[in-house]
């Protein structure tokens, strides 16, 4: 048997072998050597900083629980550098053992004309020593020392099929990491009392307060991909009475982004998607690759939660050129580095810093780029901080609104579309009367010039900026108080992606002047979400996680209205939107209530200013007044 140092000379020996250009010779000698392929890889090429790549690449793994094997080229002072067991240069033993592996079957190879140079069999052997290591490594800390890398939690996973199976072996086959497979709970008679890479199948669901009592159980996943609303509902709210953390294994989509055939990288916390207790809408309108395919599309405020996901749709329909449009860079950046990622840095993108509030620079970039389509979400959205600045929202939201929507038709835009709200309706506060009045901008400009304009109001979108649901997982990561305004508050609910899907459909609907609404289903009660939320995350409302109310925040409303008892509304061809026709209203007279309007800011007399909007929207009225009457039915509807 060869030594290490004689392996190493044999290895140094092949440099001077006649060179082949392909993968064949290294393609014979993993066939001869048995080495499978599809071990998990990360290739670095390049030219310069390729070794520190690598060395970041492989601490960042180490820290997040991996064992690792580094293959570099070329060495400082000994041969042993170039192969790297969890950051530590290959032992002389390792090498010996597996060199003499390679070389012997290189010694087969040449017998057969086939010759490996020093580099392949350098690669070979590398390939060897870690897929040894990883095996030998991997069984001694699961079998001998039971540990790997400090205490996991245990988890139970609800779900035996193959993402529960494959959750369970990646958990089982993973050194370092969160959690520790405990149990396997399945509704299928067939799968109880069976096991899964030695974790046992327990069940059914419905028992699993029971089957949890008296385990060191900490977590709990959520591994079943195809469940109704309904039943995901019932299942979590089983998994909240357990007091144990909940946690859901994200979609395939989600589990591809995350990295590919991950599954423990795809378990993330309950999000608000999960309690919604409804299917997601999903829009699908053929029509829509249609409609953006091939055309310029400018996306204002594209840098926010609803711009973002709206430029990540677009982008998905192939468009001609995609124009982003906002005042807030670091967002824009962010969506910008995102966006050439996954579509690659020849998509056609622009980028432009810009606020709506600039006309001059409005028209420098429709001029440059004459959009056909343009969705507008530039807007100021938070209701208490508008109560506080009027000026800001009416400049802002409705003159914004005005400009672009102005530049689109002077461009020849073929289609505009606002991002609405449901508090636009009968407002009882600023902002939501600013977006009323957007809406009349529109009626305004339709019917000169060959833009169609139209309108989409939806309620409440989870995740966005600003969103309750954020800041009670904050709260809760605290340790509380969560707290809420009013424990009657009611509101609707939608999704970002379901947001932008109404948005593209709509816009392949317009014919100007519509305003389309979402059925967006029940309305939920804050306060429950609330109590859900901390139970979801482990803890007992009212005992761990104290709820605290603190009053009605400025121009808040109670209950939001159902959109969908206005008689005005009109079905499409999509059951799940509707449209509410608005009359024109005449250009010149919406000029000069934008004058009066301007002048009052101009002014500074928000008095003059408050009185302009309240004429101008007839049902804006005072938010005491709107939830006194709500609360009045409410009450007589319960005494029925």
């Amino acid at each position: 048997m060869r030594s290490a140092q004689q392996v190493i000379e044999a290895i140094h020996a092949a440099r001077f072998t006649g060179r082949k250009v392909g993968l064949e010779n290294t393609r014979a000698l993993m066939d001869r050597l048995h080495i499978a392929t599809t071990v998990p890889a990360i290739h670095v090429a390049g030219t310069n900083g390729k070794g520190s790549v690598c060395a970041m690449v492989e601490r960042v793994l180490r820290q997040a629980g991996y064992a690792t094997g580094l293959y570099t080229s070329p060495y400082l002072q000994a041969y042993n550098e170039r192969i790297r067991l969890n950051g530590e240069p290959v032992s002389d033993e390792l090498l010996a053992r597996y060199g003499n592996q390679v070389l012997d079957a290189a010694a087969e190879l040449e017998k057969e004309g086939v010759q490996p140079t020093a580099f392949e069999l350098g690669t070979a052997l590398a390939l060897l020593v870690m897929l040894g290591y990883r095996f030998v490594y991997r069984s001694y800390r699961r079998r001998v020392t039971g540990v790997g890398g400090g205490p996991r939690a245990y988890a139970a996973i609800i779900g035996a099929g193959s993402a529960g199976a494959a959750l369970v072996s990646e958990m089982d086959d993973r050194i370092y990491g969160r959690y520790r497979p405990y149990c396997v709970i399945d509704d299928a008679a067939e799968k109880q009392q069976k096991r899964i890479h030695g974790v046992p199948v327990l069940g059914p669901i419905d028992a699993m307060e029971e089957i949890l009592a008296d385990t060191p159980v900490t977590d709990i996943i959520l591994a079943i991909q195809n469940l109704t609303p309904e039943r995901r509902q019932e299942i979590l709210n089983l998994c909240a009475r357990t007091q144990r953390r909940v946690h859901v294994l994200g979609s395939p989509v989600t589990r591809l982004h995350a990295r590919q055939g991950d599954y423990i990288a795809a378990v993330r916390e309950v999000e608000i998607e999960d309690l919604l207790g409804r299917a997601p809408v999903q829009l699908e309108n053929p029509r829509i690759g249609t409609f953006l395919r091939g055309k310029t599309v400018l996306v204002t405020g594209g840098g926010g939660s609803i711009g973002s996901e709206l430029c990540r749709q677009i982008a998905a329909n192939r468009p001609e050129r995609l124009v982003i449009l906002d005042v807030a860079e670091n967002t824009t950046y962010e969506l910008q580095n995102d966006l050439l990622h996954w579509y690659g840095e020849d998509f056609p993108l622009s980028v432009e810093i810009a606020s709506v509030r600039d006309r001059q620079r409005l028209e420098q970039i429709f001029a440059k780029y004459r959009p056909q389509l343009v969705f507008h979400a530039a807007a100021h959205k938070h209701v208490p901080l508008m109560e506080g600045c009027p000026e800001e929202a009416v400049e802002n939201n409705v003159f914004g609104t005005f400009n672009t929507a102005d530049m689109a038709r002077r461009y020849g835009a073929e289609k505009f579309v606002l991002i609405s709200t449901d508090k636009a309706v009968n407002p009882t506060n600023i902002m939501g009367a600013t977006k009323n009045l957007c809406e009349e901008v529109l009626q305004g400009l339709r019917g000169v010039g060959g833009t169609e304009f139209a309108a989409v109001r939806f309620g409440n979108v989870l995740g966005s900026s600003g969103s309750v649901i954020p800041l009670f997982k904050k709260q809760i990561s605290y340790g509380g108080p969560v707290t809420l305004t009013d424990r009657r508050i009611i509101r609707y609910f939608m999704t970002i992606p379901e947001a932008a899907q109404l948005v593209l459909e709509a816009g392949s609907f317009a014919r100007s002047g519509e305003v389309f609404v979402l059925n967006m289903g029940e309305p939920v009660r804050i306060f429950d979400l609330a109590e859900k939320l901390i139970r979801l995350s482990g803890f007992v409302p009212g005992a761990d996680i104290e709820i605290r109310e603190v009053g009605l925040r400025p121009g808040e409303k109670l209950y939001e209205e159902l959109l969908m008892s206005n008689e005005k509304l009109k079905s499409t061809e999509n059951e799940k939107i509707f449209v509410e026709e608005r009359p024109a209203i005449p250009e010149k007279e919406l000029r000069a209530a934008l004058e009066e309007l301007q002048a009052a800011i101009d002014a500074g007399n928000r008095a003059e200013l408050l009185r302009l909007m309240h004429a101008l929207v007839p049902t804006f009225r005072a938010p005491e007044e709107v939830n006194r009457e709500a609360q009045e039915r409410l009450e007589r509807k319960a005494a029925i």
